[in-house]
């Protein structure tokens, strides 16, 4: 094999590349059929599924990197447990999933693995993505019709507003879900607007409940906006679950089934 030889990038050439693809692709997201609101593994799938059905799907995730919590397993040991039928999911992405013959029903994987297949899944189904990027308040119109998300660079809310005055821009969508977790970003913003009651959060640990409290409630919690993951959890006040996420990944795309139905007026 021969040495390989770099091809010989100009600065400015970079520089006005980057600019010019990232400036051309935003204008596209300025309205979307679906903002999905956090980039864990519920939002992730949620919004892959939806692109994958043709969807105009847009992630916003705070952080600068996707993935939320599933990096790790808990406690950072890079195993993380799943319950079936779950396991299909991750497999059908080309994860490998360990049985566990002594616990009936769980999966073992490789959570940057898993996290890796699945932010791949979203890219190449077609959704885009803004990462560092805050949700700071909601687009209602009307009696309270929610049509969007009001966002800001994480930085500059970071910073705070008597450091760094950057005012917010509005993305208008039909649909937006709720996938931030424990915190709820979107149903709690609803709620500072007295449009939905005061989000509990999660309760004590009981994760068998919790997965399935989970399943139950996923779906519609207020005129276009659905909650799916662990948000469901926080919005209901069923218990946390800790490092277990099959319910986050059935969740996630049992919600893009909904909304889809509720796109297409099914």
């Amino acid at each position: 094999m021969e040495r390989p030889k770099p091809a010989p990038l100009r600065e400015r050439d970079v520089t006005r590349q980057i600019a010019r693809e990232y400036y051309k692709e935003f204008d596209q997201l300025i309205e979307s059929d679906v903002i999905v609101v956090g980039a864990g593994p519920s939002g992730l799938l949620c919004a892959r599924d939806l692109a994958a059905m043709g969807f105009r799907t847009l992630i916003v995730e705070q952080s600068l990197a996707l993935g939320g919590g599933f990096w790790s397993g808990g406690y950072l040991m890079n195993k993380a447990s799943i319950c079936a039928p779950a396991h299909e999911i991750l497999e059908e992405f080309g994860v490998p999933c360990k049985q566990v013959k002594d616990c009936e029903g769980m999966y073992l994987v490789d959570p940057p693995h898993a996290t890796g297949a699945l932010i791949a899944a979203a890219y190449r189904a077609g959704a885009k993505i803004m990462n560092l990027t805050r949700v700071v308040d909601l687009i209602l119109r009307q009696d309270g019709v929610l049509e969007g998300v009001v966002v800001n660079n994480t930085t500059a809310e970071m910073a705070g507003h008597d450091v760094i005055h950057v005012d917010p821009i509005a993305l208008e969508s039909r649909v937006v879900v709720d996938a931030t977790g424990h915190d709820a970003v979107v149903v709690d913003l609803l709620h500072r607007r007295n449009l939905y009651e005061k989000v509990p959060g999660n309760g004590a640990m009981w994760v068998s409940r919790s997965e399935e409290a989970v399943m139950e409630r996923t779906g519609e919690v207020y005129p276009n906006c659905f909650v799916v993951g662990l948000a469901v959890a926080a919005v209901y006040g069923t218990p946390r679950m800790g490092p277990a996420f099959g319910s986050m990944l059935l969740s996630g795309r049992y919600g893009a089934e909904l909304i889809r139905k509720k796109l297409k007026q099914e």
